[in-house]
């Protein structure tokens, strides 16, 4: 990518709240990363299934030492560089597998941090980089974005539920507003081995998957400008960090730690909340 494309690229981040870059795993990283999740996939239980149906799954990417490589990818950390997005940090990663025939994933935004003024500045506090193990369509459970919902008002803000809720993952209520379509929904479509990287304040979901194939992604999650930011909040960031597994080996383990978010202050943890609120409200609640 030329520096001109990185700069567009940063220019769709801030007012999309998303963008896409092209063949950033090479097709045998692919290969070697769908072997992992493959595996790990195969050793969930019924009950992991079913609790996850909407989702398909919820994996922690620190299940497997080899995710390391991926989750400090040379060229994914390159973009962000070039894109003005400097010293961006591993928070946690999932990999979320949808399998045939399984219904739509919900709306719903990733930013758990709504009570922080942080919240409604335009430059991110915290990204989504989402690579597809396959190639995806509408058919087989694309990613689906309402664009410039990370920094204005939508009117699903006011309609959902809290996401993540038991009802949402299971899928109980495929009626409900948070599995419909919107009028100002687009497709995210992209081949496997592309980068989407997005504001985790944007509303996103996912079409169902009608394919015969499993369509899996492995989202990870990072804070660009991490040691510049708050202590409280960098505080609060660490608690939300999975523990590494006692038997990931040295070398895996000095990799993953070369680049996640690391706070040895003493400031108290800024509160975790999921509860979205406009800058307005937000102002006039903190000027009581």
């Amino acid at each position: 990518m030329t520096n001109g494309a990185e700069r567009s690229k940063r220019g769709q981040l801030l007012d999309d709240g998303f963008c896409v870059v092209e063949n950033v795993l090479t097709p045998a990283e692919v290969a070697g990363v769908r072997e992992v999740t493959d595996r790990l996939i195969a050793a969930m239980s019924a009950e992991d299934a079913k609790r996850e149906r909407s989702t398909g799954s919820m994996i922690p990417v620190v299940k497997d030492h080899r995710l390391a490589r991926l989750i400090a990818h040379p060229r994914a950390r390159a973009t962000l560089e070039a894109m003005g997005l400097e010293d961006t940090r591993f928070q946690s990663g999932y990999i979320i597998s949808k399998p045939p025939k399984s219904p739509r994933l919900f709306w719903h935004f990733d930013w758990g941090f709504w009570n922080h003024a942080l919240s409604f500045e335009k430059v991110p506090v915290q990204l989504f980089l989402m690579y597809y193990l396959t190639d995806t369509s509408r058919a087989n459970g694309c990613l689906r974005v309402i664009p410039g919902s990370h920094l204005n008002e939508n009117p699903l803000h006011r309609l959902m539920a809290k996401a993540h809720t038991s009802s949402l993952k299971e899928a109980v209520n495929l009626n409900s507003v948070e599995f419909q379509l919107r009028p100002d929904e687009v497709d995210v479509c992209v081949r496997a081995g592309d980068l989407v990287i997005g504001d985790s304040r944007i509303l996103h979901a996912a079409h169902s998957n009608e394919s015969g194939d499993r369509r899996t992604v492995i989202t990870l999650w990072y804070h660009p400008h991490f040691n510049a930011l708050p202590e409280a909040l960098r505080a609060g960031f660490v608690m939300r960090r999975d523990p590494l597994p006692a038997d990931w080996p040295a070398e895996a383990r000095q990799l993953y730690e070369s680049v996640t978010i690391r706070y040895d202050g003493t400031a108290t943890r800024w509160p975790f909340s999921r509860d979205w609120v406009t800058q307005k409200e937000f102002s006039a609640r903190t000027q009581r």
